[in-house]
C-alpha cells in the first residue's frame, strides 16, 4: 500500500471578510488560515484521493499542519476507535440528562485501568475474563494506582 499526502496552508483569507452577500451572514472572526489535506492511497492499483479542509486561527506553516493533523487522527485511533470497538462507545442509546457524559467518564476509567492491568492481553480479552471471573476482575481492580 502507498500512501501520499499533501499539506497546503494558504493565508489570504481577507476576500472571506468583503461584503456579506445578505444581511446576519455567518462570519468567521479569527480566521486566520484555510488548508488543504490532499490524501492518496494506492491498494493493489487502484487509486483513492480524498481533500479535505481545515479553517484555522493561528497563521501555521504546512509542516505544523501536517503534525497537527497527524496528532489529531492518533488521538482519534489510539482512544476513540479503542473505545468504539472495545465497548461500543458509537452504540450507546443513553442521551438524556448527565447519562452519557457518566457513561463515557467511566468507559475510559475502565479503558485505562484495562490498559495498565497485568497480564499482557489485549482490550477486550481482559474485559472479558473480567466479565466471567470474579477472581480476574478483582485483580485488575486491585493494580489501580
Amino acid at each position: 500500500m502507498l500512501r501520499l499526502r499533501r499539506h497546503r496552508v494558504n493565508h489570504d483569507v481577507d476576500w472571506l471578510f468583503s461584503d456579506r452577500r445578505y444581511p446576519g451572514e455567518p462570519a468567521m472572526p479569527g480566521l486566520a488560515a484555510i488548508a488543504c489535506v490532499e490524501a492518496e492511497r494506492i491498494v493493489d492499483g487502484k487509486t483513492t484521493r480524498a481533500t479535505r479542509y481545515y479553517l484555522s486561527s493561528v497563521p501555521i506553516t504546512p509542516e505544523r499542519f501536517a503534525d497537527a493533523v497527524r496528532a489529531h487522527w492518533a488521538i482519534e485511533n489510539s482512544l476513540h476507535w479503542v473505545l468504539d470497538v472495545t465497548f461500543d462507545e458509537d452504540g450507546a442509546r443513553n442521551r438524556k440528562d448527565n447519562g452519557p457524559e457518566n457513561l463515557a467518564i467511566l468507559r475510559r476509567l475502565s479503558l485505562n485501568l484495562l490498559r495498565s492491568a497485568r497480564p499482557k492481553l489485549s482490550i477486550a480479552r481482559k474485559r472479558k475474563r473480567s466479565g466471567w471471573s470474579d477472581a480476574f476482575a478483582r485483580s485488575v481492580i486491585g493494580q489501580m494506582r
